[in-house]
């Protein structure tokens, strides 16, 4: 088992009313997967709740207000220094324009099934292609 600390993020996978999904490009500049497609989101700070930090991320990333609608999933990821645990929740936007911040350079709102087939950061594959699964059956 693995001594590094353990870190929480919380993800939404953002739908619009047409029922496409919101990716982000991280920033070429970004240390960790520069110019891959990722989700809305981010760490929860010290002493917030796990929904004012996943709302705060959003609006923080995309500009959007969203409401968030149920949990999808959860996905883990190991770098050199921590292991970051990521539960993902289903959100909907309710008003706003996508304005993004410096941490990524692109969006685009994608067909829930061509989620498998963005270059997704590594720990989001799996959740995609479960997803995808999940919502075809």
């Amino acid at each position: 088992m693995s001594s590094r600390p353990i870190r929480l993020s919380a993800k939404v996978l953002l739908r619009d009313n047409n029922g496409r999904c919101l990716l982000l490009k991280r920033s070429l500049s970004s240390r960790g997967s520069p110019g891959r497609w990722d989700l809305p989101g981010g760490k929860v700070d010290s002493g917030e709740s796990f929904e004012q930090g996943l709302l705060r991320e959003v609006a923080e990333e995309t500009g959007l207000r969203v409401s968030l609608q149920r949990v999808l999933g959860a996905s883990e990821y190991e770098s050199p220094t921590t292991r970051v645990a990521y539960l993902i929740l289903e959100g909907i936007v309710e008003s706003g324009e996508v304005r993004l911040s410096s941490e990524h350079d692109e969006y685009i709102w994608v067909d829930p099934h061509d989620l498998a087939d963005m270059d997704l950061v590594d720990q989001f594959r799996v959740f995609a292609k479960n997803y995808i699964q999940a919502e075809e059956s």
